[in-house]
């Protein structure tokens, strides 16, 4: 086994005087050095070949591969494996031919400055990835740590807090943590106006007003949280049918006749990274359903406009579909040869026209069928009594 010729470093504000000495003589020894125009003023003691952050970003594998067999070391802040270019690079290149040199992250300096246990908070990121992917983590008492893209993004975050119902909310930014010119900004979200600097943490512990909007990520979320024309899966329904779908770290949905959108989004607060395409033939629904996405929490929902099963053609294979729309015995196939291994589908059907088809393939196929019938309290006149929603017929089956 040949020794690891690339050495991915951690580098913090106080520069190569924080390093280990093992791990400083490995930057003094490198040929080449590839990081940020920060990460290089950190280093600029050490005389070697300098290489910029590549645009695109995707480039950097090339880069790397290009320099094999000389001795090469990437600074990146803190921890190269935590929300870092560490774990891109792992991906890409063999483990074995990567030697890993920690620094104390961002996350576990602004726990120390806060006094807070990182057991206990959310560790998110913004950074590059849009802030609106926050909000599904506003929860009452809720500690969250946020490496921001800017200094813009704790103004952003404020807002959001603040539509909500979390104005309240205690906020602090930390910036140039551990070195000279450390700083630490303190303010809560409905009054923010600090003017920070870009590179930043932000430390939030959200508190709820009596009125505030209660967002859980555990599935069914309030109708009325969503924008829709009046067809969509309702909340009852949407838990049952979430339920069914399993929801797990990373996976992907074919949300079929997404509309608005409304399973889509929950599968994505779910879990985290989880992702879903919506497969929605009007352009209507399909602004509904992004609108949504963004609102709460959701926005790398991919929206394609197309019928099924034609639109299903060459997209990622999905870890679960949903079907609320559009279903046929084409489109059931379709789904299921491209549906993963343990892989989950749900039909939902509310016609005696959809509900015939699912009981000739639950014949076919097995799966669970069951009956969901919801009564909701409403007035009736000055009195109160049970209104009914349409019945839903629902199918869910594993690929096993």
């Amino acid at each position: 086994m040949m020794d690891p010729w690339l050495h991915i470093v951690g580098i913090g504000e106080d520069g190569m005087a924080g390093l280990l000495p093992a791990t400083r003589a490995v930057v003094e020894a490198a040929e080449v050095i590839i990081g940020g125009d920060r990460h290089h003023q950190l280093s600029d003691s050490v005389s070697a070949e300098r290489i910029a952050w590549p645009s695109p970003f995707d480039a950097l594998i090339d880069t790397l591969e290009a320099l094999r067999g000389r001795r090469v070391v990437v600074l990146a802040t803190g921890d190269p494996l935590w929300f870092s270019v560490g774990a891109r690079i792992g991906r890409a290149i063999d483990p074995t031919e990567i030697t890993y040199h920690p620094q104390l992250s961002a996350f576990q300096l602004a726990a120390a400055r806060m006094g807070w246990s990182l057991a206990d908070v959310e560790t998110l990121t913004v950074h590059g990835r849009p802030v609106q992917q926050m909000i599904a983590f506003i929860q009452p008492d809720a500690r969250l740590l946020i490496l921001t893209t800017g200094s813009e993004t704790p103004g952003q975050i404020a807002a959001f807090l603040t539509e909500r119902g979390f104005g309240q909310s205690a906020m602090t930014v930390l910036a140039n943590m551990g070195g000279a010119e450390e700083a630490r900004f303190d303010g809560r979200a409905e009054t923010w106006d600090h003017q920070v600097p870009a590179f930043n943490t932000l430390a939030v512990h959200c508190v709820a007003a009596p009125d505030a909007a209660l967002l859980p990520r555990v599935p069914g979320l309030s109708d009325d949280l969503f924008r829709h024309d009046g067809t969509m899966t309702k909340q009852e329904v949407r838990a049952a049918t979430l339920a069914k779908l399993m929801p797990m770290r990373g996976a992907l949905l074919w949300d079929i006749g997404t509309g608005c959108g409304s399973v889509a989004v929950e599968w994505m607060r779910a879990a985290r990274y989880a992702r879903a395409i919506g497969i929605e033939p009007r352009a209507d629904r399909r602004e509904m359903a992004a609108a949504n996405a963004l609102a709460l929490g959701a926005p790398r929902l991919e929206l394609i406009d197309g019928r099924v099963p034609e639109a299903l053609e060459g997209l990622p294979a999905p870890d679960a579909v949903f079907i609320g729309g559009g279903l046929s015995r084409q489109t059931f196939e379709a789904a299921w040869q491209a549906l993963r291994p343990l892989g989950r589908l749900v039909c939902n059907a509310v016609t005696l026209e959809s509900e015939a088809l699912l009981l000739e393939l639950h014949k076919a196929h097995g799966g669970q069928l069951v009956k969901l019938m919801v009564n909701r309290a409403e007035p009736v006149g000055g009195l109160t009594g049970w209104r009914p929603l349409m019945p839903v017929t629902q199918w869910s089956l594993v690929k096993r």
